[in-house]
């Protein structure tokens, strides 16, 4: 970033499910300082902090939606105009996503809606939301609307748009599942890790996942979890750049176990690793039984 430009606060709302963790994970690959479900009351405050830090942050993002009180979300104006005053350009992006899609989503990934407490129905809780964050998207300096996007075109339009094209190529995205629910319909290349020692088996591993260290040195240390993952790396480090002399715009790559928490995820987060050693930038894990 130009030394010289003004710093900007990005706020990133929109509906639950609508893909807001994408839109701010991607705004961290680009070195914005990002804080998730931050107290609108505090945006003020968060900004004046940043400004005082010797390295004088100039790129920050805040997710800011449902969960902070209603009362809070009608003075987003009134806040933002005081972060303006800071000498910071501040913009709100709001994501937009259809209800049949939303609930399709939710389906899917089993989580709760914030809202959906008291017995509130998954539609209801999607009415009130919208109720609620009205206040925002009427503030909104760009609606985006992700109906019909998957992650890996969402990543590309936060870049495209919001972005000015910053990290153009393949994007790649290396996700986890349980076969007990089902192959991922937009996968491109499958593998299956059912084969491998699971380490459900172990009473101290079985309550972790596949990001824990734990769980990482116990596969780390099996000859067959080593050969698996360097068959599969040396696979896809000679089909991968094929793809993109094609001008393929993304590739998911999934793999599957049983429960989808221990060996899938340990296998989608060391090739994404190994990927992005090798000076791939696009990178991305999503982990459907965790999320």
């Amino acid at each position: 970033m130009d030394s010289t430009a003004k710093p900007r606060l990005t706020v990133v709302s929109g509906l639950s499910g609508s893909g807001k963790t994408v839109a701010l994970r991607t705004l961290e690959d680009l070195d914005y300082y990002c804080v998730d479900n931050l107290p609108a009351e505090l945006l003020t405050a968060f900004v004046e902090s940043a400004a005082r830090e010797a390295a004088g942050r100039k790129r920050l993002a805040v997710g800011i939606d449902v969960r902070n009180l209603a009362s809070d979300l009608s003075r987003i104006g009134q806040w933002l105009s005081a972060v303006g005053a800071l000498g910071y350009d501040h913009r709100l992006v709001y994501f937009d996503t259809r209800d049949d899609v939303l609930v399709k989503r939710y389906s899917e990934t089993r989580r709760r809606h914030p809202l959906s407490h008291g017995g509130l129905a998954l539609s209801d809780a999607i009415a009130l939301e919208r109720e609620r964050l009205a206040p925002l998207r009427a503030l909104a300096d760009q609606v985006i609307d992700t109906s019909d996007l998957n992650v890996h075109q969402l990543r590309k339009v936060v870049l495209n748009e919001l972005e000015a094209g910053q990290k153009p190529g393949l994007s790649l995205l290396f996700e986890s599942f349980a076969y007990r629910r089902g192959v991922p319909g937009d996968a491109d290349f499958v593998f299956d890790a059912r084969c491998l020692p699971n380490p459900h088996w172990d009473a101290r591993l079985r309550p972790l996942s596949g990001r824990d260290a734990a769980v990482r040195e116990y596969l780390d240390e099996q000859d067959s979890v080593r050969e698996y993952v360097d068959q599969v790396t040396a696979f896809l480090d000679s089909w991968l750049p094929r793809f993109e002399s094609e001008t393929r715009s993304y590739v998911t790559v999934a793999f599957g176990c049983t429960g989808g928490r221990h060996r899938s995820v340990y296998l989608a987060e060391k090739l994404a690793q190994h990927c992005r050693a090798m000076g791939r930038e696009d990178v991305l894990t999503f982990h459907r039984e965790l999320e």
